[in-house]
């Protein structure tokens, strides 16, 4: 009979409890890809932000929600024409089709950061939680890093720019 070891596997458990994360957690988090993650720096005195990314799922789900421990409310946003006025308003989600890339962006959705912890500057790292919500009704939390960047930041930097 073949012995089988699972010390790597251990190791692997091991590490994600350290780290916070749930295995589960790790193979889920394998379904929603998160590129370009950035929030826009402040000013002092400033009490909100934006925070940006694409996402793309694969399979249909639905952000509806994202927390943070940098404000003390987090809410999904879009900013639309009402009236030939540009508005912004909280959306309860975003849907996310499969294999479909979404932007959250400036001008479209966004994630605002309201009532800030302090303030964010250029290269700070901020972690978000998103909270998706897949067809069957279950959430799954998918830990993400967004980094800082100038108050006039509006897109991805140029290719080859350090990014």
């Amino acid at each position: 009979m073949k012995k089988i070891s699972f010390k790597p596997l251990a190791a692997v458990f091991t590490f994600c409890a350290l780290a916070g994360f749930s295995h589960a957690a790790l193979a889920q988090d394998a379904t929603l890809s998160v590129e370009d993650a950035w929030v826009r720096a402040t000013v002092p005195s400033q009490h909100a932000t934006g925070a940006f990314m694409r996402l793309t799922s694969a399979a249909p789900g639905r952000l509806v929600a994202v927390e943070s421990q940098a404000a003390k409310h987090v809410e999904v946003h879009e900013m639309a024409m009402q009236d030939n006025v540009m508005k912004m308003r909280q959306v309860p989600g975003i849907d996310l089709p499969a294999g479909q890339a979404v932007e959250l962006k400036p001008g479209g959705y966004h994630v605002m950061l309201i009532d800030l912890a302090k303030q964010i500057t250029p290269g700070d790292r901020v972690q978000l939680t998103l909270v998706v919500e897949d067809g069957a009704g279950k959430q799954r939390r998918v830990p993400v890093e967004a980094v800082a960047r100038p108050l006039n930041a509006t897109a991805a930097p140029a290719p080859g720019h350090g990014h």
